[in-house]
């Protein structure tokens, strides 16, 4: 059989097929070195000498946390705080402005961080309220973070960030008022941490457990889907969001040719996109 980085084409079509099945993400042919860096550890604490043994049994067994794990290792997590600034800098100066004097008596707003990673996403935007919207603290404030993979959420939940991580993106202010030096680590303080609502949520299934929001953070996510999941998340997004909300998508990300009831808005150099009404 043919061997591919070690991995038969065969053991590797099943591997795509598991992850796309689960998550949506689009593992690409050519991507079979992810395998072979992440499966072997994977097969080995599990028990099995090789990621052909691995994918043997995991083709035999009804779907479990090793399947999951193995899903969670080849889905990316690229995450850093405050990435690439200006939808950041968009949200402070012309969203949360516009959304607390829209909703000024009604006095509740949702944000929902759609893919939050290890976290850094939601934290800034806890960090960057609670430096800039006090008044939000006397609010029915609802900031959700959610994402798939569990792994990735116990770090979240955590609110512990090495030295890199910290160095990725985060103010030295902000370090300094946030966040407290543990070891070689830093913790973030309490009151950032209690701000984030954290749940485990697949894109692909129900979204029930959300109320609807009037910021939604969906980053760097449809890059990994196909067009037809694409067009089915937007679907979804247009019914969880309020009327006056705002969508956030990574800079290579649109809604154009794929959802038309969503128009393109532009805040300095930040664009997001709100529903036609």
């Amino acid at each position: 059989m043919k061997q591919t980085m070690g991995v038969s084409t065969s053991d590797f079509q099943f591997i795509r097929e598991l992850v796309y099945n689960h998550s949506a993400v689009v593992l690409h042919a050519d991507k079979t070195y992810l395998a072979e860096l992440y499966l072997q550890p994977i097969a080995e604490s599990a028990g099995l000498a090789s990621i052909a043994d691995l994918v043997a049994y995991m083709r035999t067994q009804p779907f479990s946390s090793l399947h999951s794990q193995v899903i969670e290792s080849l889905v990316t997590n690229e995450t850093s705080f405050f990435r690439d600034t200006q939808p950041f800098e968009a949200l402070k100066k012309f969203v949360l402005p516009e959304l607390i004097n829209k909703l000024i008596i009604k006095r509740s707003l949702n944000i929902w961080c759609a893919a939050c990673s290890n976290g850094q996403e939601p934290y800034s935007i806890a960090m960057l309220i609670r430096e800039h919207f006090p008044i939000l603290t006397n609010w029915s404030l609802r900031l959700i973070a959610s994402d798939f993979s569990n792994k990735v959420l116990a770090k979240a939940r955590l609110g512990r960030y090495n030295q890199l991580e910290i160095q990725r993106g985060l103010p030295k202010n902000f370090r300094d008022r946030y966040f407290q030096q543990i070891d070689h680590d830093w913790q973030i303080n309490d009151e950032i941490l209690q701000m984030v609502e954290i749940h485990q949520i697949n894109l692909l299934h129900s979204w029930s457990s959300l109320p609807k929001s009037d910021v939604i953070f969906l980053r760097n996510v449809l890059i990994y889907f196909d067009i037809t999941t694409k067009k089915a998340l937007l679907k979804k997004i247009k019914q969880q969001l309020n009327p006056d909300g705002y969508l956030f998508l990574g800079n290579a990300e649109t809604t154009i040719h794929l959802d038309s009831s969503f128009e393109r808005v532009q805040f300095d150099k930040a664009i997001c996109y709100r529903l036609n009404n």
